[in-house]
């Protein structure tokens, strides 16, 4: 048996309903609780970036300074060198951040100062 014929805008309305219906089905929600740990996530890995950096530095200058004997410049240029190297991954790592929250399109919320936290 076959179904009867169905106008053209009747047609179009069901499938925008069934394409609605799996839109909601398929996005997900993203609670204050993931997105508050995606936040702790990415500063922890600016933490990183900055301190990994440095010891990196620490370590290669180190390694300079006993291969080439000259302590203590290798290890000061290496420090200084692994500084720079540390702020300019942390501030990719920002970008990259910001990034993706201006694609997501929300506006960040503000926390509110808490009060009781001054005394």
């Amino acid at each position: 048996m076959s179904l009867p014929p169905e106008s053209r805008e009747e047609a179009i309305k069901r499938l925008t309903e069934s394409a609605s219906a799996l839109e909601a089905r398929t996005v997900r929600e993203i609670s204050h609780e993931a997105a508050g740990q995606a936040a702790a996530s990415q500063a922890w890995r600016i933490i990183a970036d900055l301190l990994g950096g440095v010891f990196v530095g620490l370590a290669l200058g180190a390694g300079v300074d006993w291969f080439f004997q000259t302590n203590p410049w290798g290890l000061i240029g290496g420090v200084l060198l692994g500084f720079a190297v540390s702020i300019w991954m942390a501030w990719r790592t920002a970008q990259r951040v910001m990034a993706m929250a201006k694609a997501s399109g929300e506006e960040p919320k503000s926390v509110p100062f808490d009060e009781d936290e001054e005394d």
